[in-house]
């Protein structure tokens, strides 16, 4: 069985206040479980959560305007 996370637990991993894992439960944007009247976050759920977030850096290429001097 996975590990459930509760509200605080998300709120800690996340590196944010209990408010933004409540809110995500809310809108329906991220996974959750209902254990009794308990709510629980997998972890799985967090860490699609993170990567479905999570922007690749773009490679700059540096072009010389102008001609050679």
């Amino acid at each position: 069985m996975e590990k459930l996370l509760t509200i605080d637990e998300a709120a800690e991993a996340l590196g944010t206040t209990s408010r933004f894992p409540r809110r995500l439960v809310a809108e329906r944007r991220i996974r959750f479980v209902h254990v009794g009247r308990h709510v629980r976050i997998p972890m799985s759920a967090l860490e699609d959560f993170v990567a479905c977030g999570t922007v690749q850096p773009v490679g700059l290429t540096w072009v010389r305007r102008g001609g050679v001097t």
